[in-house]
Formats: C-alpha cells, structure tokens, sequence
C-alpha cells in the first residue's frame, strides 16, 4: 500500500511538472538567462494585476479620490472589503491591489480609470502590444478566470511585463511594500519573498484553480536586476530565490551610457540614470555602442549578441558647439 501511495505520489507530481512553466530574465536588459516552456500560455491569475497596476499609474492620479461605486458588488475571490460609498484615493487601491490582491480594488480603479471595466480592459491590451506581449490577452483587470476564461499570458510575456513595470518609480514602490496602512487596517504584503529574501525588490502572487499557483518577482544587487516568473509551479519561493541568486551571482551590470550632462552638436543633453546592461562573469559579450544626433533628439543603439536595445534623449539646444560624446 505505501508503494502504491508513492508511486500516485510521483504520477501528479509528474503532472504538474509537465504543466509548470518559467522564465528567469535580466531586468537591466531583457535577456532571458533561463526558461523551460517560457511562452507556453494559460491563465495567469491575479499576477494580471501588473497590468492593472501599471495602466491606472500611467493613466491616473494618485491622490485624486472618490467615493466607491456600486462596481464592486459583482465582485468575487479576494478583496480588501470595500463598501460602496467609501472615499478612496486611487494610490489606496493600488496598494490594496498589489499588497492583498484585492479583486474589488482591482474592479474599481477599472471602472473609475477607463470609465468602464471593457474600456479599461481594452487599455490593458493596447499597452501588451506596445511592450510586445505577443502570447497574451486580457478580459479583465482582477484575473479571475471561472466566467471569462481569465487572462491568457506566458512566462516570458509576463517577465516583459514585470520589466517594463519597474521602470516606473510609483509601481517600484507600491510592489515593493511590505506594509500600507489603510483606515486602521495594515495591510500586510503577500509576496513572501519580501520578507525571507533581502535582495528582493517587488512582486505579485496569484492563484486560481485553473491557474495554479503563479508569481512575480523581481531582485536587484549592485545595480544587476532580476526577474523570475513561474506559472503552475510548486514551491515557487523557493525556486524563486534560487534562481534569483543564480543570476546575481553569474552576471555583473555593466554601464553603457552614464548619467551626466553632455554636449554634441550643439545640443546640451542631461542623462540621469545610469543605464546597465548585464553581461556573464566568465565569458564574452558581443557589445557595441553607436549614437547620432538628429533634430535635437540623442539617439543611442545598444547592441548585445542578439539583443538591441535603443534609447532616445531630447536636448536643448546652445550657442556654441561643445565637446563630443563618450
């Protein structure tokens, strides 16, 4: 009997495996430096919520509020408790939305940022296309999945995702809360890694039966950046963790164009961050590095092995001619 119950043991442990799916990349520069099925797609539960998150941070203003619509009665799964009448402030919804996954939260800045949930929903597709989610769609902004199918995504598309996300210091910042206070609550992060993991820097969990278990999460150490995504996946934690600190270790962030104040055809050009690459400590890169200036706009083309990568800086314009760029 216990060889029997060993061997069913195994036989869905075999399933699931078979089903599990994940995507480790560089945040500095998109490079994926592991993956098993990475554009493999299924639903991706509340992970969706970077999505969310994002769209209302570009299209919203945090600190406008306004009283709770009646939006959210429709709402399942988890919440943050809201009650129609209540008086938000769209950065109480984020932190709601990213910290406990709530699905009314989500619903109600829907609602509120697209003027309908279908009118938001359509602004989070239009914003996967424009960062290159070829593998996904989204029907909603919560990431249930037991009326419409859910959000349909990849690994590798949701590592985009995360990428584009923590380029902006509002989302960096919400996901990467441990605690929000919210009229008397505390609000405590569910992303665990947060707490077990110093180097962890933001994250998203989420979960439907359809789905599995998935999650988010990103890592940084000396200016190198990580990013992990697993769907279906089992003890994702800890795989999380591991394959952050594989990366960490392996890799080095390389400046290709630092901060500073330049001059270059007679247009002054401020940079103010640092921008890293990551390149392998053992092993060789195939690196170049061109620029040109055109109707006061710096553009620099960063080319690693396989990978471009373009940046454009607008300058301002100044009497005489000064030195060149390096």
């Amino acid at each position: 009997m216990r060889k029997r119950f060993i061997c069913m043991l195994l036989f869905f442990a075999c399933i699931c495996d078979v089903k599990a799916s994940y995507c480790v990349m560089n945040g500095n520069d998109g490079t994926v430096t592991d993956s098993d099925k990475m554009h493999e797609t299924q639903s991706v539960a509340s992970i969706s919520k970077i999505m969310t998150a994002i769209v209302a941070i570009e299209e919203g203003k945090l600190e406008e509020s306004w009283k709770v619509s009646d939006a959210i009665l429709k709402v399942d799964g988890s919440s943050i408790y809201l009650k129609v009448g209540d008086e938000v402030t769209l950065r109480d919804l984020l932190y709601g939305l990213m910290l406990r996954s709530g699905n009314d939260a989500a619903v109600e800045i829907a609602d509120h940022i697209g003027g309908s949930i279908d009118g938001f929903v359509d602004k989070m597709n239009e914003k996967a296309e424009q960062i290159g989610m070829k593998d996904s769609i989204f029907r909603n902004p919560s990431g249930l999945d037991e009326t419409d199918g859910g959000n349909i995504s990849s690994a590798y598309d949701m590592a985009l995702l995360m990428r584009y996300a923590m380029q902006n210091d509002t989302f960096k910042e919400i996901a990467g809360s441990k605690y929000y206070d919210f009229k008397g609550n505390r609000w405590m992060n569910k992303n665990k890694l947060l707490f077990t993991y110093d180097a962890t820097t933001a994250g998203k969990t989420g979960y439907t039966k359809k789905a599995g278990r998935t999650l988010v999460s990103s890592a940084a150490d000396n200016d190198l950046e990580s990013i992990v995504v697993t769907l279906n996946m089992g003890g994702d934690f800890a795989f999380h963790k591991t394959k952050h600190e594989q990366q960490l270790s392996g890799y080095e962030a390389y400046p290709v164009i630092k901060a500073g104040t330049y001059q270059l055809n007679q247009y002054e050009f401020d940079i103010e961050k640092t921008v890293f690459i990551s390149v392998p400590k053992e092993g060789t890169v195939d690196l170049s590095i061109d620029s040109e200036v055109k109707d006061g706009i710096l553009k620099i083309t960063v080319k690693k092995d396989d990978i471009t990568l373009e940046y454009e800086y607008s300058g301002k314009r100044i009497k005489e001619k000064g030195g060149w760029f390096s």
